[in-house]
């Protein structure tokens, strides 16, 4: 058996494997391994949400804990009169906010296009029977304002038309001795929103409330990112300088969660693409980060930070950023450490983050993300050309002594010892190394795993064209043009490298790429791009190497390796 192939195949077999194994996991089915389902499938009738319980109904203590809401308020949430909306509309987004817990419930982004829906945009906020996804804040410690209380809307423009700023502002009723105000603010080309809320002690007695910031949605995948072949992720995560980055599975958050101790970070929600946070303002003392589950198929992920102590008749103000956009890597980085991540690219990051700071370097250059595929493509074929050459030539050795190993099987065909014997003996009289073609290529594969999931995470290819049909490069080819030339492409490389003597391995040769193309027809058309790319540039360079050594390139018939 041809040692060195053996490898290659069974180190790509095994990738494809855990790969597709993750994909079936993520993507809400069950896996090779019998793994269930990450992802409930549906939204079922449940509270809205529950309010953050502290341990303690007076003065909370900063180590307050997060307790489901007792019977009784969630029944009276239950009859509470329709909540009233009032819509606000920036250069970026349509945005709902809720008089119920001056709550933002609903969000469309108007620079991106649904997949699902064509001439509507992406909506990442809702609050309907089928989608429950929106940012809820409110205080703790106490009988104080919460997500659940009935808030007025002041007076004030509703549109930014052309404004730098928009504001809207609202107050809620004294409840505990506490009137909270809350000031949103929205900023031309921006999908950060200033939150400030001022706190004022209207009693007699000195209080200490908490503040909490949730995000708040249902289980679902989002409508078009369902796909069998590739996977992205939806949940919670959250950040903090001491274990930085984290992210949940919906399946393994409970009911009641130990909050985490922290002395910073921030809270997200995370989709393909989108993602929604808070972002606290900076304070010096621990604050609790948690998930919970909150009832059937609905989840939440919050920070609670204590306040300082406000005297009868004095006031206390804090504020925080609430992000609701696209998966913008520099917007995101200046907005909080490690807001970055939530562009996940799981154990490839230290890889992936260069690769698409070159991306975008490339882009800024030639302005489309098509051509800058190429080209980045190319330039990482150019930086291996080295180590790919070295395992082309020994593609090309082995191929040109195919007929002589033929050769010796069948002399030595029942003698297995005698027939390893001059295996080796023919390898070292022509200097082959069988395991010479596998390094090089073990080295690449991370480097174009990173490839692969810059191209799959950036929402920057999300409605970017390429040319003629290519409208799209986050979606799939709609005639599969490119996947059906990719396919052509992988079946030719299979026929430039060397055919093993074995009868069974060989089919193998064939049928592997048949498989692994067929996930391609489903992937998005910058990845095919890439792969297609890739695919050219290597049987480019596999040919020159054969032509060069003299080996035969479309069969096995050689001249005598040099």
């Amino acid at each position: 058996m041809d040692l060195r192939r053996s490898v290659l195949w069974v180190v790509f077999t095994m990738s494809m494997i855990f790969l597709y194994n993750s994909w079936l996991r993520y993507n809400g089915e069950t896996d090779l391994f019998g793994t269930p389902p990450a992802h409930p499938a549906k939204v079922a009738s449940a509270p809205t949400s529950a309010v953050p319980q502290a341990a303690s109904s007076t003065a909370a203590p900063p180590n307050a804990a997060v307790a489901t809401v007792a019977a009784p308020e969630v029944a009276a949430a239950a009859a509470a009169p329709a909540a009233q909306l009032t819509t606000i509309r920036t250069d970026l987004m349509e945005v709902k906010i809720s008089s119920r817990g001056g709550s933002l419930v609903y969000a469309k982004l108007l620079k991106y296009e649904s997949r699902t829906e064509p001439g509507k945009n992406v909506v990442l906020f809702d609050d309907t029977a089928s989608n429950k996804y929106m940012a809820q804040s409110g205080l703790i410690g106490g009988d104080f304002p919460n997500h659940e209380t009935e808030m007025t809307v002041l007076p004030g423009p509703r549109d930014m038309g052309n404004a730098k700023t928009l504001q809207v502002k609202l107050v809620s009723p004294i409840l505990g001795g506490i009137k909270l105000e809350r000031t949103y603010t929205f900023t031309r080309d921006s999908y950060v929103v200033n939150v400030q809320n001022t706190l004022i002690n209207t009693g007699n007695v000195p209080v200490a409330p908490q503040i909490y910031m949730q995000i708040v949605r249902d289980g679902n995948t989002p409508p078009g990112d369902e796909s069998h072949f590739y996977h992205t992720y939806t949940g919670p995560a959250y950040y903090d300088n001491a274990n930085k980055f984290q992210k949940f599975e919906f399946k393994d958050l409970k009911t009641i969660e130990t909050p985490k101790k922290a002395d910073s970070g921030w809270v997200a929600m995370i989709q393909h693409y989108f993602v929604s946070a808070w972002v606290p303002e900076p304070y010096e003392g621990p604050r609790d980060l948690y998930t919970r589950k909150l009832g059937d198929n609905l989840y939440a992920v919050g920070v609670i930070q204590p306040l300082a102590q406000i005297a009868p008749g004095k006031s206390l103000t804090t504020e925080a950023k609430l992000f609701v956009g696209p998966e913008l890597e520099s917007t995101l980085g200046a907005l909080a450490p490690g807001l970055e991540l939530v562009k996940d690219y799981g154990w490839v990051t230290i890889l992936a983050k260069p690769i698409f700071w070159l991306l975008e370097m490339i882009h800024k250059v030639v302005q489309n993300w098509g051509w800058s595929i190429i080209v980045l493509t190319l330039l990482i074929k150019l930086a291996f050309f080295p180590l790919t050459a070295a395992s082309y030539k020994s593609m090309a050795r082995m191929k040109a002594v195919g007929p002589r190993i033929n050769a010796l099987r069948e002399q030595y065909k029942g003698d297995q010892a005698k027939m390893n014997q001059a295996m080796v003996e023919l390898y070292r009289k022509e200097k082959i190394n069988p395991l010479g073609g596998c390094l090089p290529i073990v080295i690449q594969i991370p480097v174009f795993i990173a490839l692969y999931w810059v191209l799959l995470s950036s929402v920057e290819l999300r409605g970017a064209p390429w040319i003629l049909w290519i409208h799209d490069l986050s979606a799939k080819d709609p005639y599969y043009i490119l996947p059906a030339i990719m396919t052509a492409t992988s079946f030719l490389q299979v026929k430039l490298n060397p055919t093993p003597p074995d009868p069974m391995q060989a089919r193998l040769m064939w049928i592997m790429p048949a498989a692994f193309s067929i996930m391609f027809f489903f992937f998005p058309a910058g990845l095919v791009l890439y792969w297609l790319t890739n695919n050219t540039t290597s049987i480019a360079q596999q040919w020159f190497i054969n032509k060069k050594m003299g080996v035969g390139v479309m069969t096995d018939t050689a001249a005598p390796a040099k």
